[in-house]
C-alpha cells in the first residue's frame, strides 16, 4: 500500500469509504478524543474546517483509545458529544486503533511517510496531507489548530 488513496476507513454510520474520494483535497488527519486535556482542540479544528472548506480543505477526525483511555465511548456517543459539545461538523470516522499490532493502515501509511517517521506520540496529532496524496507536515498535539505554523501550512498547499 504505496498511497493513501489506496486505503478505506470506516465512516460513524459503519459504511465504508475509500480515502480516494478526497483526489485533489487537502486533509487534515487528526486522532481524537473526548477526555484529553487536547479535547478543546475540536473548537479550532471546526474553525478551521468552517474557514477552509470551501477553498479545498478536508478535516477527518479518527477516534482513538489508545492514549491512556480518553476515547472509552462507542461512536454513537463520541458523535453527540462532537456535536453537543464543539458543534463539530467536519467529519468524524469510526474509531481507529493508531498503535501496536491492530494499527490501522492509514496510521501505518502516515507513520512511515511523514517526517519525523515514527508511532503517533498522543491524542491530537495532525498530519497534512497534499493534494497528491502525498504527507506534506506532521504537527504535535501541542500545536492548535489557530496555530501560525499550522496555518501556514496549509496556505501553502490551498
Amino acid at each position: 500500500m504505496s498511497s493513501i488513496y489506496d486505503i478505506s476507513v470506516e465512516t460513524a454510520d459503519g459504511s465504508t469509504k475509500q480515502l480516494s474520494e478526497y483526489k485533489g483535497k487537502v486533509l487534515l488527519i487528526v486522532n481524537v478524543a473526548s477526555k484529553c486535556g487536547f479535547t478543546p482542540q475540536y473548537a479550532g479544528l471546526e474553525q478551521l474546517h468552517q474557514a477552509w472548506k470551501d477553498r479545498g480543505l478536508v478535516i477527518l477526525g479518527f477516534p482513538c483509545n489508545d492514549f491512556g483511555g480518553q476515547e472509552p465511548g462507542t461512536t454513537e456517543e463520541i458523535q453527540q458529544f462532537c456535536r453537543m459539545n464543539y458543534g463539530v461538523t467536519f467529519e468524524v470516522m469510526g474509531k481507529v486503533e493508531i498503535l501496536g499490532d491492530n494499527k490501522h493502515p492509514l496510521y501505518k501509511l502516515l507513520t512511515q511517510q511523514s517526517a519525523p517517521p515514527g508511532d503517533v506520540k498522543w491524542n491530537f496529532e495532525k498530519f497534512l496531507i497534499n493534494r497528491d496524496g502525498t504527507v506534506a507536515a506532521r504537527f504535535s498535539s501541542k500545536v492548535a489548530p489557530q496555530d501560525g505554523e499550522l496555518i501556514q501550512a496549509i496556505e501553502r498547499l490551498i
